[in-house]
């Protein structure tokens, strides 16, 4: 990785973004002709709460805006909507990652597992207020439900590939900063 704090950290949002736009693109590739019955996880979303829980300081609120700002533009969506409603969403969880970091992976997965249930209600609320429409409730339900099982994966992907863990209580940087 890089050798200074400053730019490990730098390094960290840059790949947080490449990443993104990789699964982006993945996403855009016309690999099926027919459409699916079934719904993939949300695997942008999940690695995004996985690196907010773990290292908040390598996603900040301007890469997490435009990432799921392009998503929105690019998926058709309603443009801003899913990005400010994963906006608020990664901040509550950053305001929570102290008391992630104290707890074990199963209280950080039933958080992240709640948050990811309030991220699609919010956004299905306010597209049924805007009489917008929505995919089907059952595969709505199905996409949450497998991003949910889909962020140990998330996890493990970006402690292997990345090296994002959860700093240990009391942990500092080289300036003597908590991490």
């Amino acid at each position: 990785m890089a050798d200074s704090p400053v730019a490990q950290r730098w390094f960290g949002r840059f790949w947080f973004v490449v990443l993104a736009l990789g699964l982006m693109f993945l996403q855009l590739l016309p690999l099926q002709t027919i459409p699916r019955s079934w719904a993939p996880p949300d695997m942008m979303l999940a690695i995004t709460l996985a690196w907010v829980a773990r290292r908040p300081d390598l996603v900040p609120v301007l890469s997490i805006f435009s990432v799921f700002l392009l998503a929105d533009l690019l998926f058709l969506r309603p443009p801003g909507l899913l990005a400010l409603v994963v906006l608020v969403a990664t901040e509550f969880l950053r305001s929570r990652s102290e008391t992630l970091r104290s707890g074990s992976f199963a209280f950080e997965w039933i958080t992240v597992a709640l948050i990811v249930v309030a991220i699609t209600l919010a956004n299905r609320a306010i597209l049924a207020v805007t009489a917008t429409d929505q995919t089907p409730l059952a595969l709505g339900m199905f996409q949450m439900m497998m991003t949910v099982l889909a962020y140990p994966v998330a996890v493990l992907f970006s402690f292997l590939a990345f090296g994002i863990r959860r700093p240990a209580l009391g942990e500092v940087d080289a300036f003597g900063r908590p991490v």
